[in-house]
């Protein structure tokens, strides 16, 4: 069984580290550290899913999701917003700006972060 991609996008060195290093034992997992390099990456091979840093240089994580949903081949790709953001309201917010599922950073509980993972491939495999 093949496993399945994700795409990280993330800003910080350590964070990308800190993922890479929580999720390459069960996927196979492609890292950008900016927007602009992960829509290009996208005429690669698709993504599952995509962890998306909101707080990005250049082009925020909302503005790439946009993007991302905005093309054909991965406008049903789930994307799960990363964000230092955890005030009361927040996963409201991004919820409602199209994003599939919220994980606060730092990510100290693992499970915080496969729960959602685990249950949008699901959800996406039908």
């Amino acid at each position: 069984m093949s496993k399945k991609r994700i795409a990280i996008v993330e800003d910080s060195p350590y964070n990308r580290l800190l993922f890479q290093a929580m999720l390459e034992d069960r996927f196979d997992v492609v890292e950008f550290e900016d927007g602009e390099t992960a829509l290009a990456g996208r005429r690669g091979a698709a993504p599952d899913l995509v962890l998306m840093d909101i707080s990005l240089p250049r082009m925020d994580g909302t503005e790439v999701l946009s993007k991302l949903r905005e093309d054909e081949t991965l406008r049903s790709v789930p994307v799960i917003a990363l964000t230092a953001h955890a005030m009361r309201g927040d996963r409201e917010k991004y919820l409602g700006l199209g994003f599939d599922d919220y994980v606060t950073k730092p990510v100290v509980d693992e499970a915080s972060l496969f729960e959602p993972i685990d249950r949008l491939l699901a959800t996406a495999a039908g």
